[in-house]
């Protein structure tokens, strides 16, 4: 009996010190499946890099770094006028389709607006159903739209299905904050912007991101609407820029012609495509860090109650 007493602790102190080492094992082998995860993730992006430094696709050591493909987009007329276009139409959509969707969303949220289902099922029928692509042009015809810069942002002015997450989020709002405030004679407005928009940031934020990338990345329209090529996004500048370059160097003797063009510089097609994507990709990248801790919560909306 008192050999189990005096070997008790011992035994104890043996089975926690297996199970640390277990734990640390697992705890390895996370880490690692993690870095290959990684290192999968970020390789694409990796190769497109040193592709547009002017190495070759598929090597895995970068040997050249060459900057003549981001010097002939910056050399073409008119490639900061198209930037700067972009940063404007972001600038100004976005505030003005995260207003829309605000002002959309919140009164949809309340259970006692008259109609409220009817609204709903309106908007959620557009998710699923268009006029297609020549009645579209029609209507922008017909409001004056076609080779304007609001073209931009009035036909995408709202998302239905960011009405839908914020709505969802309003949904979650709690009840007693808005009577309590309702008591002390605050209005809906006053509402809105003192209790409910200072508390829903990670919504606002994430919304506010996701509006930023579609108008940023939106080439379609432009090239479809606006025939002024001085009024042109950054995407649908770099567009017809690859159209120019695919047929530059369709050829051997197209390639070089395209060389002396552009004064002695030689360009390659892949690498003039990787270096279009990372000039795409800079402006949202540097706008990202700041939304992050935002963009996290609300990522996980409607998820997570209580």
């Amino acid at each position: 009996m008192a050999t189990n007493l005096q070997r008790g602790p011992a035994t104890v102190d043996e089975d926690r010190e297996a199970n640390r080492g277990k734990s640390r094992t697992t705890t390895i082998v996370i880490n690692l499946v993690v870095m290959v995860i990684t290192l999968l993730v970020l390789f694409p992006f990796y190769e497109v890099v040193i592709v547009s430094f002017g190495n070759n696709p598929g090597n895995l050591i970068p040997h050249i770094f060459d900057i003549a493909n981001y010097r002939y987009i910056i050399v073409q007329s008119g490639a900061l006028r198209a930037f700067l276009t972009s940063v404007g139409i972001v600038l100004v959509g976005t505030p003005f389709s995260l207003l829309l969707t605000i002002l959309t969303a919140y009164p949809l949220s309340k259970k006692h607006l008259p109609g409220r289902g009817i609204l709903t099922g309106i908007i959620l029928f557009t998710m699923f159903f268009g006029g297609g692509l020549v009645p579209w042009y029609l209507v922008l015809k017909q409001l004056h739209l076609i080779n304007s810069y609001g073209v931009y942002i009035i036909p995408s002015a709202i998302n239905t299905f960011y009405v839908i997450l914020m709505m969802t989020f309003f949904r979650e709002f709690p009840d007693s904050l808005e009577e309590s405030a309702l008591i002390d004679g605050a209005s809906d407005w006053t509402i809105l912007t003192r209790i409910v928009l200072p508390t829903s940031m990670p919504v606002i934020a994430t919304i506010s991101l996701f509006y930023s990338v579609d108008r940023w990345n939106d080439w379609f329209t432009p090239i479809l609407t606006i025939n002024d090529t001085s009024k042109w996004s950054l995407q649908a500048f770099t567009y017809n820029l690859m159209q120019n370059v695919n047929q530059f160097t369709s050829n051997a003797q197209a390639s070089a012609a395209a060389s002396v063009a552009q004064s002695h510089i030689q360009i390659l097609p892949d690498g003039l495509k990787m270096a279009v994507i990372i000039v795409g990709m800079i402006p949202i990248m540097c706008v990202y860090p700041f939304l992050q801790k935002y963009f996290a919560k609300g990522v996980m909306l409607g998820s997570i109650k209580g």
